[in-house]
């Protein structure tokens, strides 16, 4: 007997939008269904955008999820386009009916998405490693996270996670690419192909920042963490603004002179009144491959010494949250787009990792900083 279109209907209510992650009954996706007396099943879908990338995804899970029906012989899908019309009424349900307002979601009051803002005092510390491995740790362990590439001169995230091709666009929203569970975006999915330079100065550059943040179906995330550039320049500043509830993540090497530069970068959050979430050190230690001993290459105690000095500047406490040892694997699963924690859980660098992630994957129960939408009232 073949199957009812009730049970076809929810056979499809079982596929999701490999990028929006939602049922693509949910989304208004499915055109019409038509079913033989032989058991024969047409699946019409619309898609987003003519030339969607995830087109073959969209008809292979379809295809699995109606063909698993009792009494269906075969499945056919045909694929169409949603009319300028139906993406902007799509584009209106996912931002909660609310219309196409530019707004931040991360910035609203009781969002829900802890913020981490990924900075360092210098560049070559291994901030974006730390992030890439700090965001695949946290979806391993059940998180929904996603990344901004907020470093717009050098972007590397998108290496690191192994992402090619670039977004899709739903109207005047961007659906970000996930790789390892990871919905990430980076200005690097917008240059034109080649290894070319991004020239901008401030404006352009806050800009760019507030796209990534506004623009971007980001869905609802327990995550995002921002790599930001080195320093304390103009996407330091756009980020304290537009996400003041940001919490900073700073990352340093032993060195007596990164932790110096680490220390200003971090101090930043005395004039934009952000939350210090904590230090990671990174590059700590070397184990010796003959003997096992730890060599510590770029001397010792740098990461400590951070967050002391920041505690004294904040007059709060800012916690050591790990010591990263140097493990080669770190370097080669950012080229090749693996993070090593995902790759080898049990390797040294990876359990401090993984341990840190564990750490900054907690909802913190404190409501300083936090809007509490109160009004007051007349006695």
């Amino acid at each position: 007997m073949a199957p009812t279109p009730a049970q076809v209907t929810a056979a499809l209510a079982t596929v999701n939008d490999p990028e929006i992650r939602r049922p693509i009954t949910e989304l208004d996706m499915v055109k019409g269904v038509e079913i033989s007396a032989a058991g024969d099943v047409r699946v019409d879908i619309y898609l987003t955008v003519a030339g969607c990338p995830m087109r073959d995804t969209i008809t292979r899970d379809v295809t699995r999820a109606v063909g698993a029906l009792d009494g269906v012989r075969g499945v056919r899908v045909e694929l169409d386009v949603m009319s300028t019309e139906q993406r902007k009424n799509l584009q209106t349900k996912l931002r909660g009916n609310r219309g196409p307002e530019k707004e931040i979601p991360f910035a609203r009051p009781g969002s829900l998405t802890r913020v981490f803002a990924v900075a360092s005092g210098k560049g070559g510390v291994g901030k974006s490693s730390v992030t890439v491995n700090l965001a695949a740790a946290m979806t391993a362990n059940g998180l929904k996270v996603g990344i901004v590439d907020a470093d717009i001169y050098g972007h590397s995230v998108p290496r690191m996670l192994g992402v090619e091709g670039r977004p899709t666009k739903v109207e005047d929203m961007i659906m970000p690419p996930v790789s390892h569970g990871i919905k990430v975006i980076s200005v690097g999915m917008f240059k034109p192909p080649g290894n070319s330079a991004v020239v901008w100065r401030g404006p352009m550059l806050d800009r760019a920042l507030h796209q990534f943040l506004a623009d971007v179906f980001w869905g609802d995330l327990d995550v995002l963490l921002l790599d930001l550039p080195p320093g304390t320049g103009d996407i330091a500043i756009s980020v304290a603004q537009r996400l003041p509830s940001a919490e900073l993540l700073i990352v340093t090497t032993p060195q007596q002179a990164a932790a110096e530069v680490a220390e200003r970068a971090g101090s930043i959050a005395a004039q934009t009144h952000q939350q210090i979430a904590g230090v990671i050190e990174n590059m700590s230690w070397l184990p010796c491959p003959h003997c096992d001993e730890r060599v510590s290459v770029f001397g010792e105690g740098g990461g400590q010494t951070v967050a002391d000095a920041l505690a004294r500047t904040l007059g709060t406490r800012v916690p050591l949250l790990g010591q990263i040892p140097i493990d080669v694997r770190l370097r080669e699963g950012g080229d090749s787009g693996k993070p090593l924690v995902l790759t080898d859980p049990d390797a040294a660098a990876s359990v401090e990792l993984i341990a840190v992630a564990n750490r900054l994957g907690k909802k913190s129960a404190s409501l300083v900083g936090r809007p509490l939408g109160l009004a007051p009232t007349a006695r």
